[in-house]
């Protein structure tokens, strides 16, 4: 079956039972996309011709309003015959290279209880350019991705560094906890995904993380910092306790070095001891923030916290242009979860 793209005039193959945004990826074609499990929307398309179906019932990303205008979500949709669709927005191998390569983990290191930075070598021959808050795809058995955003920036990336957390009873995200995962051998493609550091602007930025959603985050700060590129940064940080600030004292260090940059963690399960913010940390960034327009948002983590961020930001009339956001959970690596879920970052 064949997949048409209005804009530009592309196209490409896609198998029965294989979402649509799979097949486009395979393709070089890096569409809009963010969760990759139906919730956050970022994939949306409108479908100009042919039948789609979801085999795991309507996402929840799609409003009725959204479906009887004829949008779908490529992440979940499975093409029922020949299709023609309609992206806003297109990166095609031009401009993004998507590469499938081999990584050696070189060494990994614990974070938090339940979060470990796991350091991959990629080989010395393969250049492998990414964009700072891009993220990777990790091949599993079965044709099965696990994607983990990037934590390290561009102009350090001998090693890429990416946070995972764990999952219990997960085949994948166990083994760095239960054993010594050094030297083993992964397959990895990309770089993948639209969350990237927007130079143009110029504006005040606000960057919004949500646990391990501080990853891609992470590569922004750093490569605006260590570049000197004189944007001025707030960052605030959402965990439930103490104990998952995982990076909380290189932030605070960070944040007494660097002038131009503040740091807020919040906590919505905090400690009677807890002498910070409290509560969810998308209300806490909005409301320090006085107009919604004053400074260029970046926001990570659960499609929870990203679609209240989301509602909230067109509730106050702000410009979409202004707000970029990767939205993802943590993955089903579980048997379970697998059955019920489709792959979602972690």
């Amino acid at each position: 079956m064949r997949v048409s793209l209005s804009n530009p005039e592309r196209s490409f193959s896609v198998a029965p039972e294989q979402p649509v945004l799979d097949a486009a990826l395979d393709a070089g074609l890096n569409l809009p996309h963010s969760c990759k499990g139906g919730n956050c929307g970022a994939c949306r398309a409108r479908l100009l011709h042919g039948e789609v179906r979801y085999p795991n019932g309507p996402p929840l990303g799609l409003s009725d309003a959204e479906v009887a205008e004829g949008f779908i979500l490529l992440c979940q949709a499975r093409a029922a015959g020949d299709l023609s669709i309609e992206t806003l927005e297109i990166s095609t191998p031009e401009t993004a290279v998507i590469k499938r390569l081999p990584g050696r983990i070189e060494h990994v290191r614990a974070l938090s209880h339940d979060v470990v930075a796991v350091f991959l070598r990629l080989p010395a021959a393969e250049l492998f350019r990414f964009e700072p808050g891009q993220y990777v795809d990790i091949m599993l058995p079965g044709g099965r991705r696990r994607s983990f955003s990037i934590a390290s920036p561009p102009h350090d990336s001998r090693l890429l560094e990416l946070h995972v957390r764990r999952v219990r009873g997960g085949e994948f995200t166990e083994r760095f906890f239960a054993e010594d995962a050094r030297s083993a051998l992964l397959s990895i493609e990309g770089p993948l995904g639209h969350f990237v550091y927007r130079p143009a602007s110029g504006a005040p930025m606000l960057l919004i993380g949500g646990g391990t959603g501080f990853a891609p985050l992470k590569s922004i700060l750093r490569h605006v910092i260590e570049n000197d590129l004189n944007r001025q940064i707030s960052l605030y940080w959402g965990v439930r306790g103490e104990d998952d600030l995982y990076a909380h004292e290189e932030l605070k260090d960070l944040a007494d070095r660097a002038p131009n940059f503040r740091y807020e963690a919040v906590l919505s399960e905090p400690s009677p001891n807890w002498q910070g913010r409290r509560g969810w940390v998308h209300e806490a960034a909005l409301r320090d923030l006085e107009r919604i327009d004053a400074a260029d948002i970046y926001a990570s983590g659960p499609p929870a916290m990203i679609g209240a961020l989301r509602q909230e930001f067109a509730r106050r009339g702000g410009d979409p242009t202004r707000l970029c956001f990767d939205s993802f959970d943590y993955a089903p690596d579980t048997l379970e979860r697998q059955r019920t879920m489709a792959a979602t970052k972690s």
